[in-house]
Order: C-alpha cells, then sequence, then structure tokens
C-alpha cells in the first residue's frame, strides 16, 4: 500500500503531517509513504523524530496553498505546491492509493475533482466526517461541505456513497441512513428533501429509515445523514463547537469552588476519558466520496495523531472493495 501525505497547509504543518505519518507505519508493516513539502523542513523533521526507517519518500514541493488563494489559481499557478504534487502523482501512477491532505478543502475538492476523476455515474464527490454517538458508535455527515446546491438525484448518490463507506471500512454491516430535514415527517422540509425522500425509500441499495432533526444527530439511531453541503457543515461544526464549549465551563464550573476541586479530583479519569470522547481529532477526517482514487481531508488544525487516524482511514478504504460496490449499486439504480 503505497499512499501520499501533503505535508504543509495545516495549522500545525509540517511537524504534525510528518510525525502522524511515521505513527502510522509503526501501525501497517505494509504501508510506504510519500511525503510532499519542502525537502529540506521534513527532513528536519525526520531526524527531530529519529526516524531512520526505509518506508518514506520525500517529494520536493516548496510553494504552499493557503486558505486565501482560490481554488483554480491554485491548480494553475502553485503547480509545484505539496498539495498539487500529490494530486499529479495519485493521478499518474497506478500503484499510489491516496491522498491525505490538511490544507485548503477548496483547492483540494478543485484538485481532486479536475485532475482525478469520479466514479462512473456520481455526479459530484461529497465530503463524509465522522461524529461519535452516545452509545459508542459513529455517525457520518454526508455531505458536509463540497456541495451547497445540490439535486435530490446527489442526495442518493451521497446516501449509496456513505453507505459503502461505512460498510467497507469501519464494518456496519446495514448502515441507517436519515435525510436531514426540519422534522420527522415524510411531508416535512423543502422542495428538495421532499423529492429526495421517495428516492431515497425506494432505493434497494441503502437502509433509508426515514427523516432526522438534527438534535438527534449523536443519539446513536442513526448510522448515516445525507443533507446539501450547507446545511451539513454547519451541523458538523455546530455539533463541535458545542462539545468544546460545554467542556470549557465545565472546567471553568470546576475551578470554581473547593467543593468542586474536590470532587473533579475523584472524577479525573471519568473526565478525561469524556474529554477524549468529544475530541473530533479522534475521529479522523473527513473523506472525499465519489473519486476514483482515496482522498482523505483533515483538519486544518489536526495534531499528529489526527494525521495518523487520517492515514489509517486512507489505507483501509484503499484495501476494501468500497468502488466496486459503489459502481455495482449505481448500475442497480440505473436499471
Amino acid at each position: 500500500m503505497k499512499l501520499i501525505v501533503d505535508c504543509f497547509g495545516g495549522d500545525k504543518s509540517p511537524a504534525a503531517n510528518v510525525e502522524g505519518a511515521v505513527l502510522a507505519l509503526k501501525e501497517h508493516d505494509d504501508l510506504s509513504l510519500i511525503l510532499t513539502g519542502d525537502e529540506t523542513i521534513i527532513k528536519n523533521e525526520l531526524d527531530r523524530l529519529g526516524y531512520t526507517g526505509s518506508k518514506l519518500e520525500i517529494v520536493h514541493a516548496p510553494e504552499v496553498i493557503t486558505g486565501e488563494d482560490k481554488p483554480t489559481d491554485a491548480i494553475r499557478l502553485k503547480k509545484e505546491s505539496s498539495m498539487i504534487k500529490a494530486i499529479a502523482m495519485l493521478r499518474k501512477d497506478p500503484e499510489i492509493s491516496g491522498v491525505i491532505s490538511t490544507g485548503a478543502t477548496g483547492a483540494l475538492i478543485a484538485a481532486a475533482t479536475l485532475r482525478i476523476g469520479r466514479i462512473r455515474g456520481i455526479r459530484r464527490p461529497a465530503f463524509c466526517p465522522l461524529l461519535p454517538t452516545m452509545d459508542g458508535g459513529i455517525v457520518g455527515i454526508c455531505d458536509s461541505g463540497a456541495n451547497v446546491d445540490i439535486t435530490p438525484e446527489m442526495l442518493l448518490h451521497q446516501a449509496i456513497l456513505g453507505s459503502a463507506y461505512l460498510k467497507n471500512v469501519y464494518g456496519v454491516k446495514n448502515p441507517r441512513v436519515a435525510l436531514l430535514n426540519v422534522g420527522v415527517e415524510s411531508e416535512k422540509g423543502d422542495d428538495l428533501r421532499k423529492k429526495a425522500y421517495p428516492m431515497l425509500g425506494a432505493c434497494d441499495s441503502i437502509n433509508f429509515v426515514g427523516n432526522m432533526e438534527s438534535r438527534d444527530l449523536l443519539s446513536g439511531k442513526y448510522d448515516l445523514v445525507v443533507c446539501d453541503g450547507f446545511s451539513g457543515n454547519v451541523l458538523v461544526k455546530t455539533t463541535e463547537g458545542t462539545a468544546l464549549e460545554l467542556l470549557k465551563k465545565l472546567k471553568k464550573d470546576i475551578y470554581s469552588k473547593t467543593i468542586y476541586k474536590i470532587g473533579a479530583l475523584l472524577m479525573k479519569k471519568m473526565f478525561m476519558e469524556e474529554k477524549e470522547f468529544m475530541n473530533y481529532h479522534n475521529y479522523g477526517g473527513s473523506v472525499l466520496l465519489g473519486c476514483e482514487k482515496t482522498i482523505v481531508k483533515g483538519h486544518g488544525s489536526s495534531d499528529a495523531n489526527a494525521v495518523r487516524i487520517c492515514i489509517d482511514q486512507a489505507y483501509k478504504m484503499s484495501a476494501g472493495a468500497m468502488n466496486a460496490e459503489i459502481e455495482k449499486a449505481l448500475e442497480e439504480l440505473k436499471g
């Protein structure tokens, strides 16, 4: 298995990206990685970590794409950037299975769509991040920002993509698919959701269970939520932000009184477990589903462990037969 790690573009790049790559190599004996970015800086990071293995290759890419760069300009003008070089190599080399990046989202979507291409039958790729549920499981949200304006047919495609992803990578046997809406009744919502509802229900390739209100996202009742990219992005960030702010308030309240401090000391282990449970870095990045090859977009603030998990996601996606299952579902849909 050969994957590429784009080492520049994230808030903690390149240190977190390089360290995450080293950690991933320790987990998978059959994995080799290509690191793209400034060669001198990457070598310095490897020296700092004391890495002397032979499963890392560095491809020099001195330019960096920032959040201020327009996606089309970045593709056209920054061909020597770590991201564009990674995508170019992924396109040309059949032995390379995927790319992991914590860089600019818009540029990554554009580059992957234009340079790598889509699975036949899929109109547009979609992001599918994961969040933890209250029963110890996970829930995927597809789409979470790749496509703001979509059609009912694209919602159906996202349900097929997300279901195949959860089955092949996380072993969810029959993912329960819900449509994000303002109510659970079948007649609720705007024209988009009213048209999508019967299409989702008629598709034999997915396990559609109806509408879902946003407050039930983490309930454990659903495995996959399909929605437009605007709503999905707001849903994910609101949920993550609420969890972080609750942790901050809890910490502030504990330090407000001595008796609370004593109680917190006795419950320290439990608080640490809850903190890890609510830390979205522990659940990897947003995979870009629908491309012919694997693309994983990590959070811009990813630390080394988050990058490691993103690499593990790409490894599992590439090792499975996910795209074949998607193509089969699309053929059945066409029939």
